[in-house]
């Protein structure tokens, strides 16, 4: 494929994502985590204006100045912005406007696409596209959040990738892998982000694995066990959130008449209890660990045991500081404020979800997010 069907596919899958939408659900912002779709559908369109059009296309002409500031994310190189809490109150421009700059840029982007181009554009759109596809990944989140905290509970369509299938088996093995130097991290000269780079040698001591992920039935049991209110399986300030936010399931469960539900894409449903549980925090994860006499794995063992085992559905949490390889390098201008400032204070993660793009699911993939935070697909593997 082209670089330009690459790219007209992957933009048209982003307003596929929005098509079931109400223009309403363009624009809610609940919590500061989600961005509304349509600051999404503004900001990806945004960066391929910024990154490719101005710097490479001479006479290029912004489809509005003003763009700049309402939809640049984080990028101090790139100047002011409007700050995250405040993406909600955009109701100008509006949604039909932002399809109008999508369709504005890409007229000129499909014109760039069709001449040979230098390494560092190409370089720079493909970048682009990885950008766009994690957005997507986002896109299906922020959505559900959005949804999902709607009191009505309302379904995204009909018809959706609302949950993985019920297909776990009854027992769950444990993988063996021996100590050794194992070597981590991106090796050849496919597409990756720059904080999988830095390949490098670790030791592991010898661990046993998880072949499969915990499901909501394992997990209700941690529940109807007391598990929130005993502080023993909890870090300190896991404990305190937990206290402090009266959290007592994961996100979107619902106890109805005494039986469990979940918001799904379709809805709400009675929840299915041989399905893998998801959207838990670091915290809850750790502590479901905990209670069975294990813990989660560190990214490394994850990573090197990732070719014997089942994964792909949920964002797995590893007990792994998000912190960059040895001989990491921060690219030069906004490129490289694309993932180093934020490896503080955050956990690693591996695997995909049900809603990760293609090519994404790779095993050197590293996301990370903040301990607390679980509106992601997120699953539990064990570990001991």
């Amino acid at each position: 494929m082209s670089l330009l069907q690459s790219y007209k596919a992957i933009r048209s899958r982003t307003e596929i994502i929005c098509q079931p939408l109400k223009t309403e659900d363009y624009v809610v912002q609940p919590v500061v985590d989600v961005s509304p779709p349509k600051w999404h559908l503004g900001h990806t369109t945004w960066f391929f204006e910024t990154l490719v059009l101005k710097p490479f296309v001479v006479g290029y002409k912004e489809f509005d100045p003003n763009y700049n500031y309402v939809f640049n994310s984080y990028y101090e190189t790139l100047g002011a912005r409007v700050m995250r809490t405040d993406r909600g109150n955009l109701s100008r421009p509006s949604v039909e406007d932002v399809y109008r700059y999508r369709a504005y840029v890409d007229e000129a982007m499909h014109t760039l696409l069709s001449i040979d181009l230098e390494t560092n554009v190409t370089d720079t759109v493909v970048l682009g596209l990885n950008h766009e596809e994690q957005h997507q990944e986002l896109l299906w989140t922020d959505i559900k959040y959005i949804l999902g905290h709607n009191p009505l509970f309302p379904a995204y369509a009909d018809e959706s990738g609302s949950g993985i299938s019920s297909d776990n088996p009854a027992i769950m093995d444990f993988i063996d892998q021996e100590e050794g130097i194992y070597k981590i991290g991106h090796v050849n000269n496919a597409f990756c982000f720059d904080n999988e780079l830095g390949a490098h040698r670790v030791f592991l001591e010898p661990f046993s694995i998880s072949s499969r992920l915990v499901t909501n039935g394992e997990y209700v049991a941690f529940i109807e066990a007391g598990g929130y209110a005993d502080h023993r399986w909890w870090h300190a300030e896991g404990l305190d959130w937990v206290r402090q936010k009266s959290i007592m399931a994961p996100m979107y469960w619902h106890l109805i008449d005494g039986k469990w539900h979940y918001y799904t894409l379709n809805g709400l449903k009675e929840l299915d209890m041989s399905a893998e549980v998801c959207h838990v925090s670091f915290f809850e994860a750790s502590a479901y660990a905990a209670w069975k006499g294990m813990r989660l794995p560190t990214e490394f063992e994850w990573e090197i045991a990732s070719g014997k085992m089942k994964w792909g559905s949920r964002w797995e949490w590893t007990n792994s500081a998000y912190l960059p390889y040895p001989g990491f390098l921060k690219a030069e201008g906004a490129a490289g404020e694309y993932n180093g400032k934020f490896m503080v204070n955050q956990m690693a993660l591996r695997g995909a979800s049900e809603v990760t793009p293609p090519g994404h699911g790779r095993y050197t993939y590293r996301n990370f997010f903040h301990p607390h935070l679980r509106w992601q697909y997120t699953g539990i593997r064990l570990a001991k």
